[in-house]
């Protein structure tokens, strides 16, 4: 089937569904295939649960005699070449976004803030690959005004497919850090990669907001680029930041749900987005002050006496250096935990000592590292090492933590979090 038939039937308001233990009646099932499953041996499954079409493209699963089944040569592309087609009917302003670090944030906080304006639709959660994207996009209504697209990679090239596929009328990126530095090849090999929003953007008359404080950034934009340049020091004063931040915007003073001065560019960016598309000063304010961030990303709160910091999405080492030093300017008591950094191949052991070797630079009451990369590269340095989050738990349950702020920091694969259940 070519996809603008497929088009016209996912337009007689059908849902899309890529998991056959989520179908909703009247859905077009996606039978995606995976490193360790076939979307399609679940085709059958889907129809009785109700869904109304299923892709495929496996033809021992596939029944010609049956109208709900439609056949293709390969089902992500067709997912990912639907959802171009409808972006192409969107007249709206499309921003895309990723970074090393805070993409999520920084997303959620510009939804927020073009939301006093314009009926928008973003990302939800962390669904901002190759598949996330493209559903992120059959998402948008006909009602919508606007829509933000995060992006995220781990290899060069996919940042360019994802551009393709989303057509980004805006773009930005957070940062260029240490973030998959095994699957890039290093820091350079990030820069190319994630810089590759930037050339998409050049080469399709799209415009790029770039913070002129960051200078890697800079370097990065092409010649002749249309550009919107911001200063996330100008943009925002930061009054306090014990614990969570206290900010100035255009002689406004606002507080926070956000914790450490690293949100600063992010922040920026809101404020810089906000003003492009009119949006009042008080309005941004009010959208900044009222975002409570959540999914462990940077959240803060109390339990009894005890200050419980979760900055425990994933970490790099970039963003475990930036949270490290936040956490470090903070006062009275405090516990770090932190959990080991994963996809950094040959630069495991370094960044591991390095980020052991940071944490000795301040006064905490107790440090304590979860993992096997912490375990090896901390042999005879300061600190508690176990290899799980259940010896470490154990641990920490002997602790006193009355009056005390705690962060917990590591990778996804990690859980860091768990020690707190």
């Amino acid at each position: 089937m070519e996809i603008p038939a497929l088009y016209k039937i996912w337009k007689q308001k059908h849902t899309i569904s890529t998991d056959s233990r989520n179908i909703e009646v009247g859905c077009i099932f996606f039978a995606l295939k995976g490193e360790n499953f076939n979307g399609n041996a679940f085709a059958e499954s889907a129809l009785e649960k109700g869904a109304a079409y299923v892709i495929v493209d496996d033809i021992r699963y596939y029944n010609s005699n049956d109208d709900r089944y439609i056949f293709v040569e390969d089902v992500l592309s067709c997912l990912q070449l639907l959802a171009n087609h409808h972006r192409k009917t969107l007249n709206i302003p499309v921003l895309a976004i990723t970074g090393s670090n805070g993409k999520t944030t920084t997303k959620e906080l510009s939804r927020d803030v073009i939301s006093k304006k314009y009926k928008t639709h973003a990302t939800v959660g962390n669904l901002n690959n190759h598949i996330g994207v493209p559903l992120t996009i059959l998402a948008v209504s006909e009602d919508i005004e606007f829509l933000i697209v995060e992006m995220g990679a781990n290899h060069q090239g996919e940042i360019e497919i994802l551009c393709k596929i989303a057509e980004p009328s805006f773009t930005m990126i957070t940062n260029i850090g240490k973030a998959h530095l095994e699957g890039f090849g290093g820091v350079e090999g990030i820069k190319k990669g994630k810089s590759e929003m930037y050339r998409y953007a050049a080469s399709n008359d799209g415009t790029i907001f770039v913070n002129i404080d960051d200078s890697t950034l800079l370097s990065l934009v092409p010649d002749k680029s249309k550009t919107v340049k911001y200063s996330a020091n100008e943009n925002v004063n930061i009054l306090s930041e014990d614990p969570t931040l206290v900010l100035d915007i255009d002689g406004i003073k606002i507080h926070t749900h956000l914790y450490g001065n690293y949100n600063k560019p992010n922040i920026a960016f809101a404020i810089a987005l906000g003003k492009y598309f009119n949006i009042p000063t008080e309005d941004i304010c009010v959208a900044i002050s009222q975002y409570i961030p959540d999914n462990n990303r940077s959240q803060l709160y109390k339990s009894g006496t005890t200050t419980i910091i979760k900055d425990a999405y994933n970490a790099n080492p970039s963003s475990m250096r930036l949270s490290i030093e936040s956490f470090g300017k903070l006062n009275g008591n405090k516990i770090m935990i932190l959990g080991d950094m994963l996809e950094l191949g040959d630069y495991t052991y370094l960044e591991h000592e390095g980020i052991i070797e940071l944490a000795s630079n301040f006064i905490f009451e107790e440090v304590i590292f979860v993992g096997r990369n912490f375990m090896e590269a901390g042999k005879g340095k300061r600190g508690k090492y176990f290899l799980n989050v259940i010896e470490a738990r154990e641990y920490f349950q002997t602790l006193n933590i009355e009056h005390t702020t705690v962060l917990l920091k590591g990778s996804r694969g990690i859980a860091i979090e768990k020690i707190l259940n």
